[in-house]
């Protein structure tokens, strides 16, 4: 039995075709695009005592993929990588969309 190949772009993730002409009317929406670093759960208490120059531990380390979503979806895996003095995302893994947009 072969594997499945992992889709190479998010339009093939949605199981859309190449020929892109029906979607050309959608094209010039846009998508906030979030880059999700880390996240942590405290209780509120210790929230009420963060300041200026608190440090915030996230639950992932140095060199772990971060997930990537568009309008609060997961669509891809990836890596911060640093562009002159911007961050940036490379993106390592395209993950295949199930379900409908609303789920």
């Amino acid at each position: 039995m072969a594997e499945e190949e992992a889709p190479q772009t998010i339009g093939e993730a949605m199981g859309k075709p190449s020929d892109t002409t029906e979607l050309e009317a959608l094209f010039g929406v846009d998508v906030e695009i979030t880059a999700v670093l880390g996240t942590a759960t405290m209780p509120i208490s210790q929230i009420l005592k963060l300041g200026r120059g608190a440090v915030v531990e996230l639950n992932h380390g140095v060199g772990d993929d971060i997930e990537i979503h568009a309008n609060n979806r997961i669509i891809a895996m990836g890596e911060v990588v640093v562009i002159e003095d911007r961050l940036g995302v490379t993106m390592t893994d395209i993950i295949k969309l199930t379900g409908s947009a609303t789920d």
